[in-house]
């Protein structure tokens, strides 16, 4: 077809969203698949599911060969507007509390918190019990 002329929105190009208007965007260009749906070898759902986005990692992803990169010239209608598409983010997991490996020092410390209580207490009752004893 090439239409390398046009340059479209990608607001435009989601309009053509269904089996009998299809348009991907790929690499900076805008394609009209529609003829091509009944013959992609992966169904036509793969295609619908990737318009009104740049659908480019989802077809580099699959691995085209070149005689499929070569069959898209005449497919192709124009080149997208790219300040429309919206910025890609990069994944920031959430901030988490520093995770302790070794479980063993805080093991420990807990171990000590009921343990050094529980021995003060019985060397002040044993202190009792010894002093009452001698005292008598």
């Amino acid at each position: 077809m090439g239409g390398d002329g046009k340059v479209f929105t990608l607001a435009q190009v989601s309009d053509h969203n269904s089996r009998k208007d299809c348009w991907l965007i790929i690499n900076g260009k805008v394609y009209d698949v529609t003829k091509f749906l009944e013959d992609h070898p992966g169904g036509d759902e793969v295609l619908l599911s990737a318009t009104g986005k740049d659908a480019t990692d989802d077809f580099e992803d699959v691995g085209h060969s070149d005689s499929a990169r070569d069959m898209m010239d005449k497919y192709h209608v124009g080149k997208i507007d790219v300040s429309t598409i919206p910025k890609k983010t990069k994944y920031k997991p959430p901030k988490q509390p520093h995770y302790n490996q070794d479980k063993t020092s805080e093991f420990i410390i807990k171990l000590l918190q009921f343990l050094v209580p529980l021995a003060i207490l019985g060397l002040a009752v044993g202190i009792r019990i010894y002093t009452k004893s001698t005292i008598h």
